[in-house]
């Protein structure tokens, strides 16, 4: 595959993942540190499979780890299921199923822990629900394909 090939690969996948995920930051503009709620924080997101959640953190102070249950209940990283500590980590979610986050240096005693639970996606709405003919909705969804590959295909050829 050609360098120009894989950049327009590259920016359709992104292009396409962009229009149906969401980033959720924890902690919004606080970020990953002590004292802040992020039992609340997480109650008012919906997750979906394939969002991502993001720690925006210190790196020199503070990290993330997934574990399980008993280590967000017991703020332990035994058995981790991943760890992070770049200060800018992107998670994908990518099960349907609850995940627990913990701070692994000490912070989850400080409330540094989150669990979300992530939902599968929800089922588009019946072409009969939304009065669509569905010869019509085939043609929309068609074009909306030929659309983001035309561009991606007329990027390719100017770069």
């Amino acid at each position: 595959m050609s360098p120009t090939a894989a950049v327009s690969a590259a920016l359709f996948f992104l292009l396409l993942h962009s229009a149906v995920a969401t980033d959720h930051i924890v902690g919004a503009n606080r970020g990953w540190n002590p004292g802040i709620n992020y039992t609340l924080w997480s109650n008012n997101h919906t997750f979906y499979v394939n969002d991502l959640i993001s720690f925006r953190y210190q790196k020199t102070q503070y990290n993330v780890f997934e574990v399980n249950k008993t280590g967000y209940d017991n703020c332990t990283t035994e058995g981790a299921i991943g760890n992070w500590s770049s200060g800018k980590d992107f998670i994908l979610l990518d099960k349907a199923k609850r995940y627990y986050f913990i701070c692994g240096n000490g912070g989850c005693f400080s409330g540094m822990k989150v669990s979300v639970v992530v939902h599968p996606l929800p089922s588009p709405p019946s072409l009969k629900s939304t009065g669509v003919h569905s010869g019509a909705a085939l043609v929309r969804r068609r074009s909306v394909i030929g659309a983001i590959l035309g561009f991606v295909l007329l990027g390719s050829v100017w770069i």
